[in-house]
């Protein structure tokens, strides 16, 4: 297997130069971690399942229209994504109150939103992922007026694409985080969806119970973190058969590759 080039190493993913030019190879680990990584535990499994939930959800959204990063799955822990600038904000869109809206607004976790409300927070891991608005965004030039524009309306197209996705898997999105990058493609530049969406990156319940099935399992220590993401993948129809001894090993070679001081 080729050594390549480690680009990038966040709390989740790693990143790896890919085959061709403008491409990267995205490794998904099973490291978890919580309020600005002060928690954080490795769940064996946790990154085969976000791979596979992640292709499927991206693969999905690309055929009604948004576009994305997303290539193809390479094996059970890595993906080939188009090489993108990656916009420094992450949106979050809140269905139903729960996490830190509860938190700083006091309405209880569970309490339907009277509409889909849009945040953007500042990605900075010093700083804690500030909340912060669009004047900031656009004074700041982390965004242009024209690619916050994009980037609000496929938020809430993707919303309303997932929510009916997850509903008919008897699923509740309650909220969900997204990143955007710059993709220049024969001197066009495109937003499009990038990173990831998995249960990392969404608040998913029962639509009947309640019953939590996303990364708040390790935030609240419920336990049954692999087991609650299994479940998400089961319901939409991804590793049928997988159990969770199927998912604690991925095909390996990111583990092998040159480590890099590069930036992303």
């Amino acid at each position: 297997m080729p050594r390549r080039r480690r680009i990038y190493e966040g709390k989740a993913k790693v990143l790896f130069e890919g085959p061709e030019p403008g491409t990267l190879v995205q490794y998904f680990k099973d490291d978890a971690t919580a309020f600005n990584a002060q928690k954080h535990a490795l769940i064996e499994g946790k990154g085969v399942l976000n791979n596979r939930i992640s292709e499927y959800l991206m693969l999905r959204l690309a055929e009604v229209g948004v576009p994305t990063h997303f290539v193809k799955r390479l094996n059970m822990r890595e993906q080939l994504i188009r090489q993108v600038e990656i916009i420094p904000i992450e949106v979050v869109v809140r269905n139903v109150a729960a996490g830190s809206i509860s938190k700083r607004l006091g309405i209880a976790e569970g309490t339907p939103l009277p509409r889909s409300i849009v945040e953007y927070y500042y990605k900075d891991d010093a700083l804690g992922d500030p909340l912060v608005t669009e004047e900031h965004i656009t004074a700041f030039g982390w965004a242009s007026p024209p690619d916050l524009d994009d980037m609000f309306n496929m938020a809430l197209r993707i919303n309303d694409y997932m929510t009916g996705l997850f509903m008919g898997a008897g699923l509740k999105l309650i909220d969900f985080k997204v990143e955007f990058g710059r993709l220049v493609t024969d001197d066009v530049e495109q937003i499009v969806l990038a990173d990831e969406i998995s249960p990392d990156s969404c608040r998913l319940w029962d639509i009947t119970t309640n019953e939590i099935f996303d990364k708040d399992r390790f935030r609240k220590d419920l336990g049954g973190v692999v087991e609650g993401y299994r479940e998400v993948a089961r319901r939409l129809g991804i590793l049928q058969e997988a159990n969770v001894t199927d998912l604690k090993t991925g095909e390996p070679h990111a583990a092998e590759v040159e480590e890099s001081t590069s930036e992303k």
